[in-house]
């Protein structure tokens, strides 16, 4: 039997889901884990999503459609970004899948192998496993803590070659929850413009803001010209397991997305959409409520972080994560998930997995209700106390 093909020797996964099956394994066997590994809410969808979902089932929307998306969701994304941004692409602009497929066709669509793309380091570790299989050389910008973690375009700048074909930003941030100021935001689009690069703006956290406002670089062109956002339905909706979000971007560029799509997927099950349509209409009342309830655990997180020896933790601005600095604990990020896994019962992602400058930090998403954290940082102070 001949070996698998050069594509797959690129593979890496996604660590968060290797830490995910581990933990099943432990529950399954009894034992008792806090889990703030994935960014998974512990917080239900409102009851009018769910309700979409289940009627359009009933209306019987269970029949192949449009690879791009179906249009009445298409033109919900664009009335969404015109309230957002200030601006309505067209419907043709819009391409319907999950944000994962987004990062995955992008890259395969403007970038060759050999060539390269540069993100944040740390950074979403889908950019890393996606450049890694492709062959594409992944060219990363250091974020630090004393900057809030935010992306310095001036960084970025220096690390362009002639290679570069694709720039990723992500505001607010994984795994760092680092959220880029408007000026940032548009010195990294003139910077794509003036290089004549793509550059894909990852506003998957959008919603998940606190305090500060969200910036996008798609409002120098419109996404019409060479800027693509991705954004979806998982974080600021608690839709994880609907697995839908969508793409705007430039046409030519997501019609070609649009056949990758087809020929790989087929289509995204239509009552999942309708549920998308629920989702983008939700009252603003509705959204403040829950970022609001996501403010208190995220205080309280900190909070309850800062009381353990040997951690630092800073205020996130944005996304659902708290990243911690361990190294006051005289152990790499990696050796310490193992420790509070292991004796505190308590899985976080190590942050080397997040790239080379995610040493010494650790991820957990806060996303949990207020009992849990709680009981959670008792049981990790108790395990890292006893090491003496």
């Amino acid at each position: 039997m001949k070996g698998f093909s050069k594509l797959t020797q690129g593979l890496l996964g996604q660590p968060m889901l290797d830490i995910l099956t581990n933990v099943c394994a432990l529950e399954a066997a009894g034992k008792k884990v806090y889990r703030f590994e994935v960014g998974d809410a512990n917080i239900d969808p409102y009851p009018h999503v769910i309700n979409a979902t289940k009627e359009a089932l009933d209306a019987g929307h269970i029949k192949y459609v449009d690879s791009l998306g179906i249009l009445p969701l298409r033109e919900a994304v664009c009335g969404y970004t015109e309230r957002k941004l200030g601006f309505r692409p067209a419907v043709s602009q819009v391409a319907v899948m999950p944000a994962n497929s987004v990062i995955d066709f992008v890259m395969r669509c403007v970038v060759n192998p050999g060539e390269e793309v540069i993100f944040s380091d740390p950074g979403f570790a889908v950019y890393i496993a996606v450049a890694s299989y492709l062959g594409i050389k992944a060219v990363k910008v250091p974020v630090r803590e004393e900057n809030e973690f935010r992306l310095n375009p001036e960084e970025l700048l220096s690390r362009i070659t002639d290679k570069t074909r694709l720039i990723i930003i992500t505001s607010p941030q994984n795994p760092t929850g680092g959220v880029m100021t408007e000026a940032e935001m548009l010195r990294v689009a003139e910077i794509a413009r003036e290089k004549d690069i793509y550059l894909l703006s990852d506003e998957i956290y959008a919603e998940n803001l606190y305090d500060c406002r969200h910036y996008s670089p798609a409002v120098v062109d419109q996404c019409r010209e060479r800027t693509i956002i991705l954004s979806g339905f998982s974080k600021g909706h608690s839709m994880s397991g609907w697995r839908l979000g969508y793409a705007i971007g430039p046409a030519d560029l997501i019609a070609k997305m649009g056949q990758m799509f087809e020929t790989v997927y087929t289509c995204v099950p239509p009552f999942i959409q309708y549920a998308g349509i629920s989702a983008l209409n939700t009252p603003a009342e509705l959204m403040a409520e829950r970022i609001s309830r996501y403010k208190k655990l995220r205080d309280l997180m900190v909070e309850k972080l800062n009381e353990i020896p040997g951690i630092t933790c800073s205020i996130p601005k944005g996304a659902i994560y708290v990243f911690p600095n361990i190294t006051g604990t005289g152990l790499t990020s990696k050796e310490f998930a193992q420790l509070v896994l292991e004796k505190a019962g308590v899985a976080v992602v190590p942050g080397s997995c997040f790239g080379e400058n995610g040493e010494g930090y650790v991820r957990l998403c806060y996303v949990r209700d207020e009992a849990m954290i709680t009981e959670a940082c008792a049981a990790m102070k108790i395990a890292l106390t006893a090491r003496g």
